[in-house]
């Protein structure tokens, strides 16, 4: 079970590998970029749900920094995808109280597109209901290289402020529980620094077909499990022997 530090009343911080976009489309049929457009469907749906089931930060994983290796025209479409994204949800989640947060690379997106992420950060900048991080030309490795030059300029360091450093923000919690849909077990270069202590759920369940539900069996196998960070499990008074029996 869980310890007092990681009780259900917490809000917890939940990162998702949004996989099987690709192969759910191809198995029906129809072309990967339909699939990727019912994955947008699908994160409309745990955006949704999330803060309902005590997540108060949630990380998708929209795009890789090694997937620009894709063809021209399926990275074009995901680019349209998060155009279309920025253009018209972002009022949803400001009605929503969702904050939208844009973590990796901004500088190899396509023409207007890192504006309009600045524009969707300052528009729900006041949400508090949820945290949406979405990772997008992101790669964890480079995230920690980069902190690690900045870091080498000081003359002290903690590791609350190297992980500012990694995650570009101060007092971001570390991530709880990533969930791999698809049935891939693997990290993929995905949160590699905050998720140091993330319990792993790994499902069967294409992205596209990922609903509250699903995410509920996670946070439900999550709360099952016991966290003891390195430590051992707390001895209750029970198990203590009596010295009076020795």
């Amino acid at each position: 079970m869980q310890s007092e530090s990681t009780s259900r009343n917490e809000k917890l911080h939940v990162g998702i590998i949004m996989d099987g976009n690709g192969r759910w489309a191809t198995r029906r049929g129809l072309s990967r970029v339909r699939g990727h457009e019912a994955g947008v469907e699908a994160i409309r749906r745990i955006v949704e749900a999330a803060p309902k089931q005590g997540i108060g930060t949630l990380t998708l994983y929209a795009f890789s920094a090694d997937n620009w290796r894709r063809p021209r025209a399926e990275v074009a479409a995901l680019m349209t995808l998060l155009r279309f994204y920025l253009a018209n949800e972002v009022q949803s989640l400001v009605r929503n109280g969702v904050r939208l947060t844009v973590i990796g690379r901004r500088d190899r997106l396509p023409d207007g597109i890192a504006t309009a992420i600045t524009r969707a950060e300052e528009a729900t900048a006041r949400g508090s209901a949820l945290h949406l991080r979405i990772a997008v030309d992101y790669s964890a490795r480079d995230a920690i290289l980069n902190a690690a030059a900045k870091a080498a300029a000081l003359t002290s360091l903690t590791r609350e402020a190297f992980s500012q450093l990694v995650t570009g923000e101060a007092g971001l919690r570390d991530v709880d529980l990533i969930i791999r849909t698809s049935g891939e077990k693997r990290l993929s270069d995905f949160l590699l620094w905050e998720g140091a202590y993330a319990e792993l759920h790994f499902t069967e369940r294409m992205w596209p077909e990922f609903d509250a539900g699903d995410l509920s069996e996670a946070l439900a196998a999550f709360h099952g499990r016991e966290r003891r960070f390195g430590g051992l499990r707390a001895i209750v008074p029970e198990e203590v022997p009596s010295l009076s029996r020795v």
